[in-house]
């Protein structure tokens, strides 16, 4: 079956960067939306940003300017490159993937950004 499969999260210094990445496997119908959803203890899960089959895409305010989303439709995966972390940051970081049937949610990596 499906499965998604996140890669990149870690431990970084306030100001610096990383990027996750998400690739899809098993029988999927064509990928309409994939995005990056966070939740940090205490938090609602929020949406960090999406893009859409056709390339357009939308930023949570809180990462404008810092974060960007990118896309590797022929291989199923999809990128966050995430610039000047902030503390506020911190959270478990979900990738999803969605097709015209079924919305796919990877297990989750936490990205930690130290002070």
């Amino acid at each position: 079956q499906v499965q998604l499969v996140e890669s990149g999260g870690g431990l970084v210094q306030s100001g610096g960067s990383l990027r996750l990445s998400c690739a899809a496997s098993g029988i999927i119908f064509s990928i309409e939306r994939m995005a990056w959803y966070r939740q940090a203890p205490g938090k609602q899960r929020e949406l960090v940003a999406a893009i859409t089959s056709g390339g357009s895409t939308n930023y949570a305010d809180s990462v404008k300017g810092r974060f960007t989303i990118s896309s590797d439709n022929a291989k199923n995966t999809v990128y966050l490159q995430m610039n000047s972390l902030k503390p506020e940051d911190t959270a478990v970081y979900y990738c999803t993937q969605s097709d015209p049937f079924r919305n796919y949610w990877g297990q989750g990596t936490q990205v930690t950004v130290s002070s």
